[in-house]
């Protein structure tokens, strides 16, 4: 199996989505694949053990992508090995009322992770630069001054919109979230080939919904809309990785791997060490439970 450098699926500099491959051919069979990733998977489950005692980090891990590109299994596979009590996954869908009586951020603040806990972002707030995009009439429930008509949502708010969410990012960042973000990179014909079998095998059956047909005929606008929103908002403190996602099982091994390789410059990660007091008398508090038996 080739090796995988996750600094190859980092956006770094301006891309077009079109020329970057659905597909990484990595000489490798599934079985190959799925015992990396289990590597990977007991590694990041010991170092969030870590994290979770040091107490001065949080994990906000950004998925996006096209229906059926994987998010939902790829969230299962890397992070099983977690402890339920360091790992929380949020699944943005549709607004309800009490989330557009906020701005459109404000949900999201609200399910960032503790200090010392993983978050997982099912859709992100970037759907409200994707989906609204698509559908701008959407931004007419948010009920904002000056818009009130589909006419009014300019491209400057498009732009604003943007610088608002580098904000955001920014400023959970420099508190001391590490942000990852991975765009999960389908190919149009592999999603027509997922949502066939979601009708062709009942299991599947309550996957399928007439709605992704439709999104589907949206294809251009929203590889256009992706790619803008990945080449803006892509730094330092927020990166964004285009992991190939044709291959459910690779793409899961790229994005575990990314993470654990980001995670590794931090450093100052380590369990909290004992209180020079409680050291001191460790043989004693033996003495007293060895005692008790």
């Amino acid at each position: 199996m080739k090796s995988i450098d996750p600094n190859d699926f980092k956006v770094t500099e301006k891309i077009r989505l079109a020329k970057i491959p659905t597909l990484l051919d990595i000489d490798a069979d599934s079985d190959e694949k799925e015992a990396r990733l289990d590597k990977v998977q007991a590694k990041l489950s010991n170092l969030q053990d870590v994290m979770y005692a040091h107490n001065k980090y949080a994990v906000l891990i950004c998925l996006q992508g096209m229906d059926t590109s994987g998010k939902d299994s790829l969230i299962r596979e890397v992070f099983k090995e977690f402890n339920p009590r360091g790992v929380v996954v949020h699944s943005f869908k549709t607004p309800n009322s009490t989330e557009l009586e906020h701005d459109y951020l404000w949900r999201h603040y609200i399910a960032l992770p503790e200090k010392g806990k993983f978050a997982i972002f099912n859709r992100t707030h970037y759907e409200n630069v994707l989906v609204t995009r698509v559908h701008p009439e959407y931004i007419l429930g948010e009920n904002l001054p000056g818009i009130n008509s589909v006419d009014d949502i300019t491209p400057k708010f498009w732009k604003r919109r943007i610088e608002q969410i580098n904000n955001f990012e920014r400023h959970i960042a420099e508190n001391g979230t590490i942000v990852l973000k991975f765009y999960l990179h389908l190919s149009k014909e592999e999603q027509r080939q997922r949502l066939l079998r979601r009708l062709e095998e009942e299991k599947h059956h309550w996957k399928f919904s007439p709605g992704d047909l439709k999104e589907r005929e949206h294809w251009d606008e929203y590889q256009q809309y992706y790619e803008e929103a990945i080449n803006r908002t892509s730094t330092e403190h927020a990166p964004w990785y285009v992991v190939p996602a044709d291959d459910k099982e690779m793409a899961r091994y790229i994005v575990a791997k990314t993470i654990w390789e980001e995670m590794q410059k931090h450093t100052d990660i380590k369990e909290p060490e004992l209180d020079d007091k409680i050291k001191t008398n460790i043989e004693l508090y033996k003495q007293q439970l060895r005692k008790e038996s």
